[in-house]
């Protein structure tokens, strides 16, 4: 039997709904502020998808962009700025920056109750720590994905193909909260599929076209694919879909799987902020 589907945005509608009536009944309306730096076409193409993301639940966006020479201390004074604006929930630095500035410096510049990525030392430590606030948009994204099938993951055995503190990282902390047996695989790890083929459920996250294949997915495993990569001009993700969803039992498009997850859950994350600013 194939895969089922699982649709990413049906679910990111859900939660936009929610937010939506969340934000309306707030005394003052929940603001995000977004900050770029250079000119990255894919960076660009995803602040305009939360810009309209925010304008449908009724969330006020600011976006404040700077040329790819930008100084590193510029993007700190004006995260610092944004950090003192009561006006503003949340802040995001849209990743990633130019090559010649330190993203360590100007992410932990961001204070811990606006940092709706959920990026900063504070809000990363909490998470290792089982405390569920402020979460990576895309692995909490992942996690409600996993869960809308019905899934516990109790016991689960999980292999993340990705350890980036966007990704990887969090999700890991995430599924070790739910008391699953998580690993972690990344551009060293070596026989890669020793580790694929034992996952009850498997996530990857790289940006590599066709790097999962079906001989590398167990029988009946769900498969999230959070890859973004190019075939022409068509868009794909890490796994060789036609080919996986065979032996999948849950599997998510790309795109239309995680990405809109991750728009959702950002919008989530800056209406608590909201609550708490």
């Amino acid at each position: 039997m194939p895969a089922n589907l699982i649709d990413g945005n049906k679910l990111a509608n859900q939660i936009l709904e929610k937010v939506k009536k969340e934000a309306a009944g707030l005394k003052q309306k929940p603001c995000l502020a977004v900050i770029m730096g250079g000119e990255n076409p894919a960076s660009q193409l995803y602040v305009q998808k939360k810009q309209q993301a925010c304008k449908q639940v009724g969330i006020e966006s600011k976006l404040f962009s700077f040329p790819e020479s930008v100084a590193e201390q510029e993007l700190i004074e004006k995260i610092q700025e944004l950090n003192d604006d009561s006006a503003v929930s949340g802040v995001l630095v849209q990743l990633p920056l130019p090559k010649h500035i330190n993203r360590n410096n100007v992410l932990q510049t961001i204070s811990p109750a606006k940092d709706v990525d959920g990026f900063t030392a504070e809000n990363l430590g909490k998470l290792a720590l089982g405390i569920e606030e402020m979460v990576s948009c895309t692995a909490s994204g992942i996690i409600k994905l996993i869960e809308s099938t019905g899934t516990k993951l109790e016991g689960k055995n999980c292999c993340i193909v990705n350890h980036s503190i966007v990704v990887g990282r969090p999700l890991m902390q995430l599924l070790l909260n739910r008391n699953a047996t998580v690993s972690i695989c990344h551009e060293f790890t070596k026989n890669l599929s020793e580790f694929t083929k034992k996952a009850d459920v498997l996530i990857s996250a790289v940006g590599i076209a066709g790097l999962i294949k079906k001989e590398m997915v167990k029988v009946g495993a769900i498969v999230i694919d959070a890859g973004i990569a190019r075939n022409g001009k068509k868009v794909v993700g890490d796994v060789d879909f036609d080919a996986v969803k065979e032996v999948a039992s849950f599997i998510t498009p790309v795109p239309g799987g995680v990405g809109p997850m991750t728009v959702a859950c950002l919008l989530e994350n800056t209406v608590k902020a909201a609550r708490t600013t």
